[in-house]
């Protein structure tokens, strides 16, 4: 945000639900394919100001959720450029991947995360789960299966996972769309990274063989990193 500041942009944060600091008061919270809180979020923004530009970036889950949402939505007018990061296009991928190598150390933290998140907010609602078994789980799949699914309505986590996944829906977006990708992003494989005949027509991809989970990072010296990232994002946002 601060760059995005100094390049001369204004910024909104959108927090998903339980991520900003303020308990979420449903049992219900966010996921990798929920569109309905960003569609809220624009309505609110563009209310406000009907004539203003709005730029939309996402990260990680956040560009799923980005791509999805402008894959439903191909004749929006609201937003005028957007751009994804480190998506994880097929939710399975992604979460067999965390299950390898390295990545498992991304798995465990995260899931330490969600599982502290859910005790706390089954300490303040009833929640249509069994949370004595959170120490039992283990993988992003089991996680979404007995957590992430019945709290949203899905069938299983295979529902959840192809429902929600990204993927299907790039072929739609109309939406001038940058999509930046790294082949060696530890929270999948380069097999999730969809081909050229699978982008919308508003969609350009951008995919380089190093940078990591939202790295992207260049310089001689570790001290004085460079970050690729933002200064890419501002210029395509000032193009």
């Amino acid at each position: 945000m601060r760059n995005l500041y100094n390049c001369g942009f204004e910024t909104v944060l959108m927090n998903f639900r339980g991520c900003s600091g303020e308990p979420n008061r449903l049992a219900r919270g966010y996921h990798s394919g929920e569109t309905g809180d960003l569609g809220t979020v624009l309505e609110l923004l563009h209310g406000r100001d009907p004539q203003r530009l709005i730029y939309l970036i996402g990260f990680s889950l956040g560009g799923n959720v980005l791509l999805k949402w402008l894959g439903e939505n191909p004749d929006q007018q609201k937003v005028q450029k957007a751009i994804a990061v480190s998506v994880p296009f097929e939710l399975n991928i992604a979460a067999l991947r965390l299950e390898s190598g390295a990545s498992r150390l991304y798995q465990a933290h995260l899931l330490h995360k969600l599982r502290r998140s859910i005790r706390a907010r089954a300490s303040r609602i009833p929640l249509p789960i069994d949370t004595g078994k959170l120490d039992d789980l283990k993988t992003f799949r089991q996680f979404d299966d007995h957590v992430t699914a019945p709290l949203h309505g899905f069938r299983n986590v295979d529902d959840y996972y192809q429902r929600c996944s990204s993927r299907p829906f790039i072929q739609r977006i109309q939406c001038p769309t940058l999509i930046l990708q790294a082949r060696n992003d530890p929270f999948m494989t380069a097999d999730a990274i969809p081909d050229i005949t699978e982008l919308g027509p508003g969609v350009r991809l951008e995919v380089s063989d190093s940078g990591g989970h939202v790295g992207f990072v260049n310089g001689q010296w570790p001290w004085r990193p460079v970050y690729w990232l933002d200064q890419r994002i501002c210029a395509a946002l000032n193009q």
